[in-house]
């Protein structure tokens, strides 16, 4: 799979995707990240990507010219090209399963007071955000959601079921985990993650899920498809 990601900052793009799981799986070949700076694009000596916002106003808007020649660039095929903006739709562990059987995504990475917003209606055909907040820019949320896409390709993770039980697999949240040692600060591993009893580790775990889920996030709850089963084990 390949992510291009337009970006003003392209060193910390890959700074940050040089390590752990995802560096390893660029290492690997499973996964390519190419960058693109629209500075490279801009059509004046002083390579300006960013102009005073029409109707006035405090800082700075990300032009769509050297956008649309930074993506011109790339000889796009039918792909998703996302905007990072604060003011989309949340990105959704969904959403990264959708995108991580595509062949190629690009994203384009936002900055300064906000990107021209033809950017939005124009060049690009989707828009995340990762919370409701604002950042500097788009390159965190961009690492963000590469990393979540990375992670669920084949051969990226140790075991193919890794993600099987994360939060928000399902519709639930994670259940809890523990190691060594079995007792810190007076708090013990729970007695049936020691008994080998894998038929009532495994009830166990569900059960922490739907707890964890009704307790945390009842917004997901609601949702939550439940079996008779979990009916059962909710009491």
């Amino acid at each position: 799979m390949r992510f291009d990601v337009l970006t003003l900052f392209p060193d910390l793009i890959g700074q940050a995707l040089s390590h752990s799981i995802v560096g390893r799986a660029i290492a690997e070949g499973r996964l390519e990240v190419v960058t693109t700076n629209p500075r490279d694009f801009a059509n004046d000596k002083h390579r300006t990507v960013d102009d005073s916002p029409y109707g006035g106003g405090p800082g700075m808007v990300l032009m769509a010219p050297p956008i649309e020649a930074a993506l011109a660039s790339l000889s796009l095929p039918d792909c998703p090209v996302i905007l990072m903006d604060p003011a989309a739709p949340l990105f959704r562990q969904s959403d990264a399963h959708e995108l991580a059987q595509m062949a190629r995504v690009v994203v384009v990475c936002g900055h300064y007071e906000g990107t021209d917003e033809r950017v939005r209606t124009q060049l690009c055909n989707r828009a995340y955000s990762i919370g409701d907040y604002v950042l500097t820019g788009g390159e965190l949320p961009a690492l963000v959601m590469v990393d979540a896409i990375a992670r669920l390709l084949p051969g990226v993770l140790g075991h193919p079921e890794s993600f099987e039980d994360d939060s928000y697999e399902h519709g639930l949240l994670g259940h809890p985990v523990y190691t060594k040692p079995q007792v810190f600060r007076e708090e013990a591993v729970p007695p049936v993650l020691l008994s080998g009893d894998h038929r009532k580790i495994d009830e166990w775990r569900r059960r922490q899920r739907l707890l964890r889920t009704r307790n945390l996030r009842p917004d997901l709850f609601v949702g939550a498809q439940l079996t008779p089963e979990d009916v059962d084990l909710l009491g």
